[in-house]
């Protein structure tokens, strides 16, 4: 009996189910072009290796029919642009599969060719395929019914007998094929038929004038504007003076945050979420050419950054007039004058009708016509009494001393800053969290004046914290090789570890960092490292102290019962430890003698005996007053009668490894860019529970005020690319394990831990306050750089292009999602993603390099050569330039 379609197959099958599916199991795109052979072509293949590469060909030509029905299935329901997209990507998918035709045209050819009665059993076999593949749905089948017809009108002008009746066997499965199509014709016809569609109704529109006048006659606008949450304010107050504010009549220890020359693309964003983090008020001055044009007729053109001005006033922050250009309006008179101050006005008008009647002379520079039209056009000039200088002074920290030490001269006022500049942004959190220390309260503009409100509605009231540190000091210590105890393997790869990652990535200055390798930790240098370096007038009220040890641990039990521990030094003598190596109750009164803000000691030692004053702190409500409060947290490995894991991944203890992969980044629960004491306790303490016999142990010590240690993540600068490392196989084997632990945590229920007195405590990691959506895609990138060294690339990929989505012109996660695609071996993917990073920084050598190599593994020798010579112009000496040159030597 010839073999069919039809009688095969229900008919007919839901086009939803084809777009859901497809297959036996769900099938997203990404993951399509290179996924494995499905069962039914792994079967045949298996049945006759010789179809192997007609099958793997036919799979591509249906991997783009199912994408262009997954991007136009729902075109109606999308936006023109997204529809715009659709269709451009579409027509892509469309011509490459006219090629993959040709190619599959070009195999059939081969086959046909050959003399071996082999060859129709062949033909046989793939046509099994396409009629009978358990995993396919008949509306799959439509992508090969060209090729099918392709091949009828081919094997036609055979006539010997297995030919003709494949001719035979592939007309039937073409009618069935037309039996498919007419089931579907109405959706397939929406899809693969591209038409424009006209409305032919004509609208009838009264006389506008008379139309508006009825409208009048049945509401107001005042009764408009109050429905809608807006009551226009009586005029404005006139303190400080008639016409100018400076800001010195506020009540003691306020002031107002002011940023000017904005809108900026990206740090207006990310001074808002500093803003908002915190929980104050802020006033923006804007520049009026940022936001558009005003025509001679009057009419007014807005920009692309206006946008971001009608953001501002939605939150709810008083944005105002910073003039047209920036001009010094001291030197400016008559029409001149009055288009700088009346055009920008009108621009914000045209932006957000709640502009703030607020004027900013640029430079301060004003004269008494400016100060007349001021008044004549109801606008109000703000003026400063402190400077940050951040227009002039490059270094964050120079600008935080300096804002902190004129407010505590003025002791109130108007700070000025520039929402324009990167170490403006990077200043900010620190200098409110000193202010927010200093008992200091934040004024907003009310529509009439300065005043300290209560929180916006929608503001978060528990912010998180930044550093805010002025001085960041560590000693750290790592012992192996003991005189008279057991000697380890890991402990002083360990303390050079964390010391590298203090000193690189979290910016510790070496000199501030105390080292202490094998005979170099003696009980003496050690305390004298605490004693003549850290302890009493050394440190600061602001700084903050790194403790980390690896070595041996050692517990003695005490005439009343008590527990005491001891970290050993290299000179200790287990007969003699309670005089020769250092007490918990020495290093209790030394962080009690240091002045730094916060200190946190880590151990990676196993002993029991600690005073435990307070735990972590159980709330978010902590966090706000963080600036203010001390901290002495301390996080050891375990307990008394456990033993310290030495044998985690590359050559470090699993507690040190997972405390370094912690500090990396995944410390940070709560995405807020922060790792402090409890998060770092909270992520490492489950995690090495779980992969070892040890029991981690996290508390406070005396002295502490519920205050935190605060480490601010920073972000990743790396573009992926040959030379990244990636993780060892037992690395990425703990990594998971550890990755279970913290997956299994429900949500925001408190993490137990063993406090440092042997009970149980519960950690509680506030929610974060909101990002901005470069802060966001910062995150989005750093995560899939984590997930990339793991070699989990699906979920890099997915975090890349979270980053891409929040910030589309983001280079670096172009690279990096390019080059996993590149190690995913989907080469024309790489190439248009690292040609997309060229288009958003053409200069940006690596992302050459990495085309190079995609185009290599694509076969576009032409383009490898441009890209590869390109690097080579860029960085001569760069780090590829040895395989860049050996590549075009192939070439």
């Amino acid at each position: 009996m010839p073999r069919a379609l039809l009688p095969r197959l229900a008919l007919p099958l839901l086009l939803t189910l084809t777009l859901a599916a497809c297959g036996q199991k769900p099938e997203t795109a990404s993951t399509a072009a290179h996924a494995t052979q499905q069962p039914g072509a792994q079967a045949a293949i298996t049945a006759d290796p010789a179809t192997a590469p007609l099958l793997s060909a036919l799979q591509k030509q249906l991997d783009g029919h199912r994408r262009i029905i997954v991007l136009l299935a729902d075109e109606a329901d999308q936006s023109p642009a997204d529809r715009n997209t659709s269709t451009r990507v579409g027509q892509q998918l469309f011509h490459e599969g006219l090629e993959q035709r040709e190619a599959i045209a070009g195999l059939f050819d081969t086959l046909l060719k050959g003399t071996t009665p082999q060859r129709f059993t062949t033909l046989g076999t793939v046509l099994d395929y396409i009629e009978s593949a358990p995993e396919l749905y008949d509306a799959d089948r439509l992508a090969f019914r060209e090729v099918l017809r392709d091949l009828h009108t081919r094997i036609g002008s055979d006539s010997s007998l297995p030919a003709v009746k494949l001719h035979q066997r592939i007309g039937e499965d073409l009618d069935a094929l037309d039996e498919i199509e007419r089931n579907y014709n109405q959706e397939l016809t929406r899809i693969f038929s591209r038409f424009d569609r006209t409305r032919a109704i004509t609208l009838k529109r009264e006389k506008w004038d008379d139309y508006v006048a009825h409208l009048r006659t049945l509401i107001t606008r005042e009764a408009i504007l109050r429905d809608y949450g807006v009551i226009e304010p009586y005029p404005m107050s006139m303190k400080d003076s008639e016409r100018e504010i400076f800001g010195r009549d506020l009540p003691a220890k306020t002031v107002v945050l002011t940023f000017d020359d904005g809108p900026h693309r990206t740090h207006t964003d990310e001074v808002v979420a500093i803003l908002q983090r915190y929980d104050v008020p802020g006033v923006f001055f804007e520049v009026g050419r940022n936001l558009g044009k005003v025509q001679d007729d009057g009419t007014t053109t807005l920009g692309p950054m206006a946008g971001i001005s009608r953001n501002l006033m939605e939150q709810g922050y008083a944005v105002g007039n910073h003039s047209l250009t920036h001009a010094q309006l001291s030197r400016t008179t008559g029409d001149a004058l009055r288009e700088q101050v009346l055009a920008t006005d009108t621009l914000l008008r045209d932006v957000d009708a709640r502009r703030a009647p607020l004027f900013r002379f640029p430079y301060g520079a004003r004269n008494a016509e400016g100060l007349q039209l001021l008044n004549e056009a109801g606008l109000k000039s703000i003026m400063w009494n402190i400077d940050s200088m951040d227009w002039a002074d490059p270094v964050p920290e120079s600008i935080v001393q300096r804002v902190v030490e004129q407010v505590q001269k003025e002791q109130r006022g108007i700070i000025l800053f520039h929402d324009i500049h990167d170490r403006a942004v990077k200043a900010l959190p620190q200098i409110l969290d000193r202010l927010i220390a200093d008992g200091y309260q934040f004024a907003g503009w009310n529509g009439r004046e300065f005043t300290v409100a209560r929180a916006r509605k929608g503001a978060t009231s528990d912010a998180t914290v930044t550093t805010g540190y002025e001085k960041s000091w560590a000693i750290v210590v790592g012992i192996d090789d003991y005189a008279k105890w057991p000697k380890l393997e890991y402990a002083s790869h360990d303390a050079q570890a964390v010391a590298d990652t203090l000193t690189g990535q979290f910016g510790f200055p070496s000199s501030q960092v105390i080292v202490l390798k094998n005979e170099q930790a003696t009980r003496n240098n050690i305390l004298a490292a605490f004693h003549d370096r850290l302890a009493d007038d050394r440190t600061s009220r602001n700084d903050r102290v790194f403790v980390f040890f690896a070595g041996h641990g050692a517990t003695r039990r005490l005439a009343s019962g008590r527990d005491l521990g001891y970290i050993i030094p290299v000179d200790s003598d287990p007969n003699a430890f309670a005089t020769d190596a250092i007490a918990m109750s020495d290093l209790q009164n030394i962080a009690e003698s240091m002045k730094a803000k916060h200190v946190m000691f880590v151990m990676d030692a196993c002993y029991s005996g600690l005073g435990l004053t307070r735990g972590g702190p159980s709330s978010s409500a902590f966090l706000r007053e963080n600036a203010r409060r001390s901290a002495r947290q301390m996080l050891t490995a375990g307990g008394a009668d456990q033993q310290v894991a030495d044998a985690g991944p590359n050559g470090h203890s699993v507690f040190t490894w997972v405390l370094l992969q912690a500090l990396a980044g995944k410390g940070d629960l709560n995405g807020d860019g922060l790792i402090t004491g409890t998060e770092l306790a909270a992520y490492v303490a489950p995690a090495v529970s779980a992969v070892s016999q040890q029991t981690p142990a996290f508390g406070s010590l005396p002295g502490s005020q519920g205050g935190e240690f605060v480490f601010q993540v920073p972000d990743s600068q790396e573009y992926l690319n040959a030379g990244t490392d990636q993780l060892t196989a037992d690395a990425i084997a703990l990594n998971s394990k550890v990755e279970a632990v913290q997956d299994a945590k429900p949500g925001k229920v408190p993490v137990t831990v063993t406090d440092l007195q042997g009970g149980q405590a519960k950690l509680v990691v506030p929610t974060a306050g909101p990002a901005s959506d470069r802060q966001r895609a910062q995150q989005a990138n750093d995560r899939g750089l984590q997930l990339y060294r793991e070699k989990r690339y699906d979920e890099a990929v997915a975090q890349f292009t979270e980053a891409l989505k929040l910030r589309p012109d983001f280079a670096q996660a172009a690279n990096n999602l390019g080059f996993v695609y590149y190690r995913q071996q989907r080469y024309a993917e790489a190439a248009r993603w690292l040609e997309n990073t060229l288009k958003i920084d053409p200069s940006r050598a690596v992302a050459h390099l990495n085309l190079g190599d995609a185009y290599v593994h694509a076969g576009d020798k032409a383009k490898a050569r441009q890209a590869y010579t390109t690097y080579l112009a860029l960085q001569p000496q760069g780090s590829g330039a040895a395989q860049a040159r050996a590549q075009l030597e192939k070439l």
